[in-house]
């Protein structure tokens, strides 16, 4: 397998990135129409945390790690490692010396559609990742590969410089020219919510506020008592 190693690509405005980070992957996500949503088996190996940043993104092949290697160099302030393989892989690419090295260049965190380890240790630095498995297997370095190259995860496009946006619920893409159209999107979304839960709080309902009485009735769901219910037969 020969590779490429692009440098340089274009990247989201760092001020759009940073207005993403204020919000959560579910409300990115609803705010640019249900899109972007990378796959839910990509979970943290810790809680609480949230990053927001540009994507660097890696091409391996499975249980071999030294694109991964040659990625950190092309790794700056304010990005986030995004790694797939050819195929499907749950080996152990990714632990803690990388995390030093990534840590010391500003990187915020890695998305990994394959295995890491030292999880224990990672938390302990603060280095947040999402994986796909967690495993001790390890990897060898002898195949070429791709760094800052298009890549698919769960048949969702990843590209460098895209901006990655990941937290407990699981992680999402936003294309790098759609970057402050999400943020204004999202910062709608949420305000919209704010107005709801204060609703919520004062006791009123869902099917009132979103009006889904009216579409239960257009779905053909009646109320009826219990009694009546048990009387004809319907329930127990």
């Amino acid at each position: 397998m020969s590779g490429v190693i692009v440098t340089d690509p274009p990247k989201a405005a760092a001020e759009d990135v940073e207005a993403l980070a204020g919000f959560g992957v579910a409300t990115v996500h609803e705010a640019m129409g249900r899109t972007g949503l990378l796959p839910a088996r990509l979970r943290p190996v810790q809680q609480g945390v949230r990053i927001a940043g540009t994507a660097v993104t890696v091409l391996s092949w499975p249980g071999d790690n030294l694109m991964i290697h040659a990625a950190v160099e092309q790794c700056g302030e304010g990005d986030v490692l995004v790694v797939t393989t050819t195929s499907p892989s749950t080996d152990g690419m990714f632990g803690e010396l990388f995390a030093t090295a990534l840590k010391r260049r500003g990187v915020r965190g890695l998305v990994i559609d394959a295995g890491v380890r030292d999880t224990a240790e990672l938390r302990e630095m603060g280095f947040a990742a999402w994986s796909a498995a967690v495993c001790a297997q390890g990897t060898v370095k002898a195949t070429g590969g791709s760094v800052n190259v298009p890549v698919a995860i769960g048949g969702q496009l990843v590209r460098p410089g895209d901006v990655i946006l990941a937290d407990d619920d699981g992680v999402v893409v936003v294309p790098r020219e759609r970057a402050r159209q999400a943020a204004e999107a999202s910062r709608a979304r949420e305000e919209k919510e704010a107005a709801s839960r204060a609703a919520f709080q004062d006791g009123q309902l869902g099917l009132d506020r979103y009006g889904l009485r009216e579409t239960l009735a257009r779905l053909g769901v009646t109320y009826r008592s219990y009694d009546a219910h048990v009387r004809d037969g319907d329930g127990a």
